[in-house]
């Protein structure tokens, strides 16, 4: 967040090359991804098609991202998935992005992204669909258990 990044350049002086954080059409946090953008920060996507939309064990009254009328709507315009549409939302408007698949045909799906491009009202389309809420983890309240993890020190 904005005032994470702050905090880590007054102690260090150090700027971040990458900063990941969730990042979907449903969570865009646009105050982070311009923080990243003054700082020279590459904004690199986690949970890119919203996939903490639809895991199991999360808030079930969460949408699915890949079921919304607007990303199927393009999808079919395009003839291309829904997480196609996702990724290639993220790549036109700058962003790094990596995918998560253990299935083979999705993984090659996710390659094919440059064969297409969204229109400038598109992508707008996309972007009006940020609901302002967090499907993860609050960086702001980590849980107990991320400070379990010990770092050799060599």
């Amino acid at each position: 967040m904005r005032h994470h990044l702050d905090a880590l350049r007054a102690k260090t002086n150090i700027i971040p090359a990458v900063n990941q954080i969730e990042l979907h059409p449903y969570f865009s946090q646009p105050n982070v991804q311009a923080a990243n953008e003054e700082q020279g920060i590459i904004t690199q996507a986690w949970s890119p098609i919203g996939g903490i939309t639809f895991y199991a064990g999360y808030d079930t009254k969460l949408k699915n991202v890949m079921e919304d009328p607007v990303i199927i709507d393009l999808s079919k315009v395009h003839q291309k998935t829904p997480a196609q549409i996702m990724l290639r939302w993220h790549l036109q408007e700058g962003r790094s992005v990596i995918p998560k698949s253990i299935h083979p045909k999705r993984i090659a799906e996710n390659f094919e992204v440059f064969d297409f491009e969204l229109s400038t009202e598109e992508l707008t389309r996309i972007d009006s669909l940020d609901t302002g809420v967090r499907g993860g983890p609050n960086p702001d309240k980590p849980p107990a258990s991320y400070y379990d993890v010990v770092i050799p020190e060599e």
